[in-house]
């Protein structure tokens, strides 16, 4: 700028800082209303359930433009910024006359600029409206516009503007975005030389940017703190100590957490600015280094994903879709906990859920591990042997094949795959034919992250949450999605946290269980306590097999690491009410035995088939609950042979019983699952609703 322009612009600052009236309002009314539609023309940012980054995506130029409020910047840097840029902003209005007057003689005097005139309310008026020119016109400009400024906004909400809009050299725009970019943190905790360095920055963002010219970087930032030493801001020992920091010489990445789903929401509103999800930064960086570390020991190609759900609120607290999100190697942009894969064994918990839920068996009926056939599926154990008689939790916590597909045979495959289908699973079955004992076993397809709320539900009693990733969406309406009874989800639970843990963990802390899939393509382990459930996995994205990558060795010790990562100490899962707690001895003696050779229909020549005479199935049952005067439940069962064991929710209601008859007193109003079974094993259900 000219001396004469710069000395024009002096003396109209002077006229419209006296208050001229005319002069303001003709001058307003000619520039037309302020624009300030580019500051809402910012990143979006994705942030967790406390407003931690989770990942920034740039503007649709290209820039780092990130929100900031001035309470979330370190206050030291506040009080450089004021006093080395503007120190009279709290008290004018705008435009600093003195300042201004003073710049214009100093011009005058020594033909060159000695010190700037503009205040930061000034500054904040030229970023809105940039101009190339640096005329008195476009100063007189930003003059007007800065009283504007001021008659709108506090003087916080300008500094706000500055702080999302002063320019820090490249594409990064806004204190948020350097200090990511050059000290690799939030604004709001800052060092001395830290925050110099941003006061000094947006002054030539271009030729003192630290990544290009870290020396003149240098210098400019020891200016600022020697400036603040004279002006007791800071003591000449902080000044001396914050000049003896080094320059960042490059930028950081900016963080990209949950990198998968804070795409696909950036994709589906892109207009939005903050993305506010249920997500726990902290944990979801742990587990993503814990997924990428693990994967890479595993050797190339290997991907890995972890889910982790909140049991009480269903919210999802951690998703890591990939061990690497930008690695092509590892197929890095596919989300596996999206993906359908074979959960191998994992599905066996729902299997004994199934079984216990309907009285075909407890926890402590024997079972046969022995050679079986049926028709021309004939199942083995994972280890090609035989343990003979056990009880239902040892094969279990031992994931013993044989006995989970006879009792799958009892219960029927296509009972289990309505259940998980109704709990919410999304579940693929390859071909047209009906599901076969073989999806006991892994035989077909399931999502990571059905897989775990699955899980999540045997933590809640059977109820299955519906799942919760974002803060700021509609809460799903929650629906009535049963994977098993109470009872029935405490005992595979009870069961689960008896299994061998791996070598890094310790037993009895957790209910967990792995899977391994045909031909070593998929592992799974999935665990859970009364307040997380957390599901890991690993594999090839083009599902290719993998040469030992079984669950036990490779996801299990995974899932126990990211469980030590969740603060706190794991909690057992509650035990409900009609629990029954017995040796295989005390049960009762159709319990004690699986009675494979026990038809569960015969011939009206012989004895009649067992069935429930009352009350009905699905029938609601007016007990006088709502008035507080619970009547007894009749149960009256014809045919099957006698004695009859009555069970109510999974759990025996007394002993076996030679009559067809009996009552129950229950404790509340609510849904209640009967069944009956006979001396020979037959088994008939209904289920009422009590009021």
């Amino acid at each position: 700028m000219s001396r004469r322009a710069f000395a024009l612009a002096g003396i109209l600052i002077a006229a419209l800082g006296l208050g001229v009236p005319a002069s303001w309002e003709a001058a307003k009314r000619s520039l037309g209303p302020l624009d300030l539609s580019f500051v809402d023309q910012g990143s979006t940012i994705a942030v967790d359930r406390e407003g931690r980054l989770l990942r920034a995506f740039t503007t649709q130029d290209g820039r780092w433009r990130l929100p900031l409020t001035s309470s979330d910047v370190d206050p030291r840097f506040l009080d450089m910024l004021v006093a080395y840029e503007d120190r009279r902003f709290r008290e004018h209005t705008g435009v600093d006359v003195r300042a201004m007057l003073r710049a214009s003689s100093q011009l005058a005097r020594n033909g060159r600029v000695v010190s700037g005139g503009s205040t930061i309310t000034m500054q904040v008026a030229r970023l809105l409206e940039p101009r190339d020119q640096r005329t008195g016109a476009a100063k007189l400009r930003q003059i007007i516009r800065a009283l504007e400024l001021e008659q709108r906004f506090t003087k916080t909400q300008i500094l706000d503007l500055y702080f999302a809009l002063a320019p820090y050299g490249g594409n990064l725009e806004g204190v948020r975005a350097a200090s990511l970019a050059y000290f690799g943190k939030e604004p709001k905790r800052l060092s001395y030389a830290e925050a110099a360095l941003l006061v000094a920055l947006p002054q030539s963002p271009e030729t003192r940017r630290p990544d290009r010219a870290p020396e003149i970087a240098r210098v400019a930032r020891n200016r600022v703190l020697d400036r603040m030493a004279r002006a007791g801001v800071l003591t000449r020992a902080e000044a001396d100590q914050a000049k003896a920091e080094s320059v960042p010489r490059d930028r950081k990445a900016f963080p990209a957490l949950a990198a998968h789903v804070t795409e696909a929401a950036h994709q589906a509103e892109p207009q939005k600015r903050i993305l506010h999800f249920a997500l726990d930064a902290r944990l979801q960086a742990s587990l993503e280094t814990l997924a990428r570390e693990n994967a890479e020991k595993l050797g190339p190609k290997i991907s890995a994903a972890i889910i982790a759900i909140d049991n009480a609120t269903g919210q999802i607290r951690a998703q890591v879709g990939s061990a690497d999100y930008f690695s092509t190697e590892r197929a890095g942009s596919i989300d596996m906990t999206q993906a359908l894969r074979s959960p191998g064994s994992a599905l066996k918990p729902f299997i004994y859920a199934l079984a216990f839920e309907n009285g075909i068996a407890h926890p402590e009926t024997i079972l046969d591990d022995r050679p079986a056939r049926y028709g021309l599926y004939a199942p083995e154990n994972f280890d090609m042997k035989f343990q003979g008689q056990v009880t239902a939790r040892k094969a279990l916590q031992l994931s013993l094949n044989v006995p989970a597909i006879e009792l799958l045979s009892e219960v029927g495959p296509a009972r289990l795959l309505a259940r998980l289908r109704n709990a919410g699973a999304e579940i693929v079955i390859g071909g047209d034919a009906a599901p076969g004992l073989a999806i006991g076993l892994g035989g077909l397809g399931i999502k990571l992250k059905d897989l775990a709320r699955l899980y999540s539900g045997l933590a809640r009693a059977g109820d299955v949450p519906e799942l919760v990733g974002r803060l700021d969406l509609p809460k799903p309406a929650a629906g009535q999605r049963q994977i098993s009874e109470p009872v029935a989800s405490w005992y595979v639970a009870d069961v689960l946290r008896g299994a061998p843990p791996p070598a890094n963990a310790t037993n009895g802390r957790l209910a967990f269980k792995t899977g391994t899939s045909y031909g070593y393509r998929d592992a799974v382990a999935v665990g859970f306590d009364k307040r997380m459930t957390i599901a890991v996995w690993f594999g090839r994205a083009d599902n290719g097999a993998v040469s030992g990558l079984v669950a036990r060795q490779v996801a299990a010790p995974v899932l126990f690491d990211a469980f030590s990562r969740v603060p706190g100490e794991p909690e057992a899962i509650p035990r409900p009410p009609n629990v029954l707690i017995s040796t295989t001895a005390g049960l009762p003696p159709p319990l004690r035995h699986l009675r494979k050779d026990a038809p569960k229909t015969v011939a009206a020549t012989a004895v009649a088939p067992l069935r429930i005479a009352y009350p009905p199935d699905g029938a609601r049952v007016d007990l006088g609950i709502i008035q507080g005067q619970i009547s007894e439940l009749a149960l009256k069962a014809q045919g099957g042979a006698l004695p009859l064991t009555w069970m109510i929710n999974g759990a025996p209601l007394g002993a076996p019983d030679a009559r067809r008859q009996t009552t129950w007193t229950p404790d509340g109003a609510g849904f209640a699952r009967v069944s009956v079974m006979d001396a020979k094993g037959a088994i008939d259900s209904v289920v009422v609703r009590l009021e």
